[in-house]
């Protein structure tokens, strides 16, 4: 998920950890979490 904090836009998984960030606009956090569901998903 993305969470907007002071610093930036910042990606998050569903237990709170952080997974990038703080990234300056949306659009860059939309980007760097469809690359983790990438990856999350690719068979080896």
């Amino acid at each position: 998920m993305i969470v907007k904090t002071k610093f930036g836009y910042q990606v998050l998984s569903s237990k709170g950890r952080n997974m990038g960030g703080p990234y300056k606009t949306l659009q860059e956090a939309q980007k760097r979490l469809r690359q983790i569901e990438f990856f999350k998903h690719r068979k080896p």
